[in-house]
C-alpha cells in the first residue's frame, strides 16, 4: 500500500515503542516522516532504519513542552520535508504513584508532556493544515483515561487528550482536518516494562497478568497500535473525526 505517497508526517516520541512503530508504518506506506524525539541520537537511529528500508525520514530533537521550540522545529521540518499533512501526538511519560504519595512535580510533569505537549504540537501544526485545508491529527490517549490505580496524573492527561481531540475535531473540521485519538490497552513497550518494575514485577510476569485479564488472552504489540493510527491518518478514514478508538484486546 502507498496510502501516504506525497504526504509529510510528524510523529512525536518516535524513538521507541508505539512512536517508532508508527514512524516505520507511515514511511513504509510512502510518507516522508519527521522522527521527533527529545533524544536526537535515538531519533536518528529510527530515521536511519527507515532510510535503510527504502523510506524517507529525518530526525529532529525537540522538547514538546516548550511551545517556542515546537514552533521552531515545525517550521524547519516543513521547509526541509516540503510540507506537513499528518501529526501523530505520541510523546508521553509516566510518573506513577498512589495519589496520596504523588508529588506536585510528578503531577505537573505528566500533564505538561502528555497533554500540553499535544496542545503545543497541534497548535503549531494547525497553521499549516488550515492554510492548505487538509490534514490529519491522531493523538495517543490510553485505556488509563478510564481510571487506573497509581496513575492519577497519567489518567487525567489521557482523558484530557480525548477532550482535546473532540474539541479540535469541531473547530478544525470546517478546514477538512480530521482529528482522532487512539487509546491503547496494555502494549508491550519500554514504558509498560518500567511500570512492571515500579510494582516489583518482571516485565514478562506483568504481561502474563495483563493477558489473563484480556479477552484475547495476550498483550498488544506496538505495530498493532501503529496500524490503527495509520488508518485514521489515511483518506480511507476521511469521514471519521472526533473519535477515540480503543485498541485493547477487548478489555473492559
Amino acid at each position: 500500500m502507498n496510502r501516504f505517497t506525497g504526504k509529510v508526517a510528524v510523529v512525536t516520541g518516535a524513538a521507541r515503542g508505539i512512536g517508532a512503530a508508527t514512524a516505520h508504518r507511515l514511511a513504509a506506506e510512502g510518507a516522508a516522516v519527521a522522527v521527533l524525539d527529545l533524544k536526537l541520537e535515538a531519533a536518528e537511529a529510527v530515521a536511519t532504519q527507515i532510510r535503510q528500508q527504502g523510506g524517507t525520514a529525518r530526525a529532529y530533537v525537540c522538547d514538546i513542552a516548550d511551545l517556542d521550540a515546537v514552533e521552531t522545529v515545525f517550521a524547519r521540518l516543513v521547509a526541509e520535508l516540503g510540507g506537513l499533512h499528518i501529526l501523530v501526538n505520541n510523546a508521553g511519560i509516566t510518573r506513577d504513584n498512589l495519589f496520596f504519595k504523588m508529588t506536585r512535580p510528578d503531577w505537573d510533569a505528566v500533564l505538561t508532556v502528555n497533554l500540553t505537549g499535544a496542545f503545543n504540537c497541534a497548535r503549531a501544526a494547525q497553521a499549516h493544515l488550515v492554510r492548505q485545508r487538509y490534514g490529519k491529527i491522531v493523538s495517543l490517549s490510553s485505556r488509563s483515561a478510564l481510571g487506573n490505580r497509581g496513575q492519577a496524573n497519567y489518567a487525567a492527561a489521557k482523558a484530557g487528550i480525548q477532550g482535546l481531540t473532540a474539541t479540535l475535531a469541531i473547530e478544525l473540521g470546517p478546514y477538512d482536518i480530521n482529528v482522532n485519538a487512539v487509546a491503547p490497552g496494555y502494549i508491550a513497550t519500554a514504558m509498560t516494562a518500567a511500570t512492571a518494575e515500579r510494582v516489583g514485577a518482571a516485565p514478562e510476569e506483568h504481561q502474563r497478568g495483563a493477558a489473563e485479564r484480556t479477552p484475547l488472552r495476550r498483550v498488544g504489540r506496538p505495530e498493532e497500535v501503529a496500524a490503527v493510527v495509520a488508518f485514521l491518518a489515511c483518506d480511507d478514514a476521511s469521514y471519521i473525526s472526533g473519535q477515540t478508538v480503543y485498541v485493547n484486546g477487548g478489555a473492559r
